[in-house]
């Protein structure tokens, strides 16, 4: 992929980066587990600075760092994070929810002594606002019928927290990367693609229309 199209270089950012073994997509509400002493204090200096982190995608390495371990790799192409709730339920651990903003292209990357990388960042142009054509507007209601199952009420902070943008194909598009099985090279693969109608495109060539689209969710049976 090449993103340098869709660059806005003229406002760099240094970001923490945490580099996790999927692709986080803009919108996403994302949990994480926090215990090793690094992101313990990214953590807490995101949450006194009311600062952001970036999300990364590995190419080697855990996301549990081992003694003996080689350092971690990851791709350039990254999701800048906001904290939403933070609980520290005992010494050492945090709980966090996240909520994935907006794409980023790293440029530069070193690591502090306690193992916590750092990236110089460019944050990616927004995604054109492009109406789901109308071939492809059974992914729209197929989508719709989901996040209204998945819906729980009493759950906070919501997943997916309405209104949906069932009608712009960026949108739509990230919803089905985040719900559909796919292997995270391919879901980094369409992270990184920054055409959101040929994303969709690709997506349909995925997922096959269901006249009886309200039994199931996306990926449990849905793919072609």
């Amino acid at each position: 992929m090449h993103p340098d199209p869709g660059q806005n270089s003229a406002n760099p950012e240094s970001l923490p980066l945490f580099p996790l073994g999927t692709a986080v997509f803009p919108g996403s509400l994302l949990p994480l587990q926090i215990f090793e002493l690094r992101y313990l204090q990214m953590i807490g200096e995101c949450e006194r600075q009311g600062t952001h982190f970036g999300v990364v995608t590995l190419t080697r390495g855990g996301e549990v760092h081992q003694p003996g371990q080689p350092a971690e790799l990851f791709e350039p192409v990254g999701t800048r994070m906001q904290l939403v709730s933070v609980r520290r339920p005992r010494p050492g651990l945090v709980l966090i929810w996240c909520r994935a903003l907006d794409t980023f292209v790293v440029k530069q990357t070193h690591q502090r002594s306690d193992g916590l990388w750092r990236g110089e960042v460019d944050k990616l142009a927004p995604e054109p606002d492009l109406v789901v054509p109308q071939h492809l507007r059974y992914l729209s209601d197929q989508m719709r019928d989901a996040l209204q199952r998945l819906q729980d009420d009493a759950m906070d902070p919501q997943p997916w927290p309405q209104p949906w943008q069932l009608d712009d194909c960026s949108w739509l598009s990230y919803r089905w990367c985040e719900l559909l099985p796919l292997p995270t090279a391919m879901k980094y693969r369409l992270l990184a693609l920054r055409e959101p109608l040929m994303r969709l495109e690709l997506i349909g060539d995925m997922v096959t229309p269901q006249p009886s689209s309200r039994s199931d969710p996306p990926g449990s049976g849905a793919l072609k």
